[in-house]
């Protein structure tokens, strides 16, 4: 009497045999490697500088004064109210707030309000461009009211981590780099193995259809973690992206990837069982990539949207990803700490993997 069929020999085999599959794929290196290096390093070169300078008003400062109210009106600068003295101070080691500003009446009269601006080196150029902004925007108010003057400065700055370019390019890039494979390979992989009937020929096998799909998830899973390590590793050596808790940091990234991943995979899943043919695919599976690579924070905030459509990039799964990724590598976050990005990517999931069940098909 032979031995049972050992199903998880097959889902191994499968993996492989998918994995070397991806690997002489152009496409998948393409999508997963080239385009993600490529936006890596040119912003990694060019450098940066963010249109919105974030400044917080501390509590208790007096907000009906010139100052502030003029404040309120420069579009270069973006007033944080009602938030208190720790989250100030925390945003401010981070680089999330750019300064602080503190506007009490003079009780000496002369000038007639104090304006006290801490500034972080977590955030130096955008600081370099508040300075220029309340230099200018004082002396104009000065001019108005010469006796007494309106207001007189006074600077300081909090030390903080450095925030570049990089930090938040490269969770992007690696979001986008984890869409793309989820999505596309998917579709074409159980497209092609449906059309080719290579899954009708599997079915005449002892293989059950769980091993056909959790071999091909494998492979796809060991590919994406390559090119995430990968693109990590060239992002931190060569332009000082930050892994703050080194290689903790890149494990929970990696974890995240895999979420991230078995999200986007689901995706794939429902493309490829509503494709009438391999040519309607692409499009398809554009619908589904193109707003999430363009909405979801890959290339800069989705602050500096609209105000009506910053509640549609905040539902996009990319927009938590992105989210969770630059927590942990720049702010030290963990797993837990991000526990909402990943409650609402696994939602998502849930979602997503309903309608596969609907719309995928074997033969």
């Amino acid at each position: 009497m032979g031995k049972p069929y050992n199903n998880t020999k097959a889902t191994l085999a499968l993996a492989k045999a998918s994995f070397r599959s991806i690997m002489r794929s152009p496409s998948a290196v393409v999508f997963t490697l080239a385009f993600p290096l490529i936006f890596i390093l040119v912003f990694g070169f060019i450098g940066s500088s963010e249109i919105k300078v974030k400044l917080a008003v501390a509590p208790g400062s007096d907000l009906q004064n010139p100052v502030i109210q003029a404040l309120e009106h420069h579009s270069m600068v973006s007033l944080v109210k009602d938030t208190d003295t720790a989250d100030i101070r925390n945003g401010l080691e981070k680089g999330n707030i750019d300064a602080l500003i503190n506007v009490k009446k003079n009780e000496a009269g002369t000038p007639a309000y104090l304006a006290n601006v801490q500034y972080t080196s977590a955030s130096m150029d955008k600081g370099s461009i508040l300075k220029s902004v309340l230099n200018n925007l004082l002396s104009t108010l000065n001019a108005k009211d010469v006796k007494p003057t309106v207001a007189e400065l006074y600077e300081s700055t909090v030390q903080g981590r450095v925030y570049r370019r990089i930090d938040f390019i490269l969770p992007g890039q690696l979001g986008f780099s984890l869409l793309s494979t989820g999505v596309f390979g998917t579709a074409f992989v159980f497209f092609s193995l449906r059309q080719n009937l290579v899954i009708k020929r599997f079915f005449a096998t002892p293989v059950k259809r769980s091993s056909i799909v959790f071999g091909e998830c494998l492979a796809r899973i060991g590919f994406a973690l390559l090119g995430a390590i990968f693109i990590i590793v060239i992002g931190h050596f060569f332009f000082h992206f930050t892994l703050i808790h080194g290689a903790i940091t890149v494990l929970n990234m990696l974890l995240l990837s895999i979420i991230g991943l078995i999200v986007f995979m689901g995706f794939g899943f429902v493309v490829s069982g509503i494709a009438k043919s391999e040519s309607t695919i692409p499009p398809i599976s554009n619908i589904i990539t193109l707003p999430q690579f363009l909405l979801s924070g890959t290339f800069f905030s989705i602050d500096v949207f609209p105000t009506w459509l910053q509640p549609i990039s905040r539902a996009l799964p990319l927009t938590y990803l992105n989210d969770a990724m630059r927590k942990v590598a720049f702010e030290g976050a963990g797993l837990w700490d991000v526990k909402h990005q990943i409650l609402i990517m696994a939602i998502w999931g849930i979602g997503i993997y309903a309608v596969a069940v609907k719309t995928f098909k074997w033969e």
